[in-house]
């Protein structure tokens, strides 16, 4: 299966199967998907979504990003799930230019981590008790997205390093999301010249974090977000070849 998925309007929607567990065990295809924001589906990208089977959505964004930009269209059968992780908002587009984007944005996904610990764990239990294909997003599908991406990979038991490269397929979709804000915003600037990168930096920067502060990305989960080891039972389960 491709990893990417073809849409119109979505520029960075793909699937997290065929990574390798520490076990021997791969992340199964067509189970679990990453995207920029459903908000923007329509007419034939819709019936492309729709004909994947997703059957669960969990919305990373603020609820206020939900009603400037819209949701997931509903049809019938689908859960949506809005569970804003980031607390502080920030204006990205609008950064300096020389705030340096990897140090910058390893530091905010830490805060994320921590600000959001209580909706990413409701997302880690959705996931884990979830049987059917399940989307999460947010507005990029760089940060936040990323951000829990990184978790599910790293409970599964799934390498550093393809963490790490996952998290880096979004510069193939960096020229588009940079053309989306200029369309959606003709009259402002967009003063930053890494937005909507993704160098891997980042993802190493803030796994390192972790693991110096919590000794391993499962002592975070543990200690942060209460991530016992049934629930990193049911997550594998879900998610893995057995």
């Amino acid at each position: 299966m491709k990893r990417h998925i073809a849409f119109e309007a979505l520029h960075n929607f793909r699937d997290l199967g065929g990574y390798q567990a520490a076990d021997g065990r791969t992340v199964r295809w067509g189970r679990l998907f990453r995207s920029d924001s459903l908000g923007k589906l329509r007419g034939e990208d819709r019936d492309r979504f729709v004909a994947l089977g997703i059957r669960t959505v969990i919305d990373l964004r603020y609820p206020f990003e939900v009603e400037r930009s819209g949701r997931v269209p509903h049809h019938q059968g689908l859960a949506y799930h809005n569970l804003s992780i980031e607390h502080r908002p920030y204006d990205q587009a609008g950064l300096a230019p020389d705030v340096e984007p990897a140090r910058f944005l390893a530091d905010k996904y830490t805060e994320v981590a921590h600000d959001g610990a209580k909706e990413i764990r409701q997302a880690l239990e959705i996931i884990a008790e979830d049987t059917g294909p399940l989307v999460f997003h947010c507005h990029s599908g760089k940060d936040r997205t990323g951000l829990l991406a990184m978790l599910v990979l790293a409970l599964a038991g799934v390498h550093e390093d393809d963490i790490v490269a996952d998290f880096a397929l979004t510069e193939m979709a960096t020229e588009r999301l940079v053309a989306d804000w200029h369309a959606s915003y003709p009259d402002l600037t967009l003063s930053w010249p890494a937005y909507g990168r993704a160098p891997a930096e980042i993802m190493r920067l803030f796994m390192a974090d972790l693991i110096t502060r919590y000794g391993s990305v499962h002592g975070y989960a543990a200690e942060q977000l209460g991530v016992d080891d049934d629930l990193v039972a049911a997550l594998r389960g879900q998610l893995l070849h057995p």
